[in-house]
């Protein structure tokens, strides 16, 4: 049975820092990049960051995220995590990871996860 659960979610003051951790089960990160998506209300789902856990680790991030959040993965715990610094209200969203079977590229996503919510007050 897959399983790909969010933690790490929360409420936090503007400026502040949030870590972010997906755990799966079910499947290898050895066979899937991992992507971080958000979507706040009324908006369109955002892929915020993903990593080529299945390749050399390589790292991409949305422009509105750059700098301040920092993808990472652990192949042997089957793990991805998020750190999000300097959180802004904008960025206030329900986080999930998803299993990208295209080495980042968004072709297809195979595992999502439920999500976690994330609020930043001012």
């Amino acid at each position: 049975e897959v399983q790909f659960v969010e933690s790490g979610g929360g409420l936090v003051q503007a400026g502040g820092s949030l870590r972010l951790s997906c755990a799966a089960s079910g499947f290898s990160f050895d066979d899937y990049s991992i992507a971080w998506f958000r979507q706040a209300p009324g908006k369109e789902r955002e892929r915020v960051a993903c990593i080529i856990s299945n390749g050399d680790g390589s790292t991409y991030y949305a422009y509105s995220v750059k700098g301040r959040f920092t993808i990472s993965g652990d192949n042997a715990k089957n793990t991805a995590y998020l750190q999000m610094n300097f959180l802004k209200p904008e960025d206030t969203a329900v986080y999930s990871c998803a299993a990208d079977v295209s080495w980042c590229s968004g072709h297809r996503y195979d595992y999502w996860g439920q999500g976690t919510q994330v609020t930043v007050s001012s």
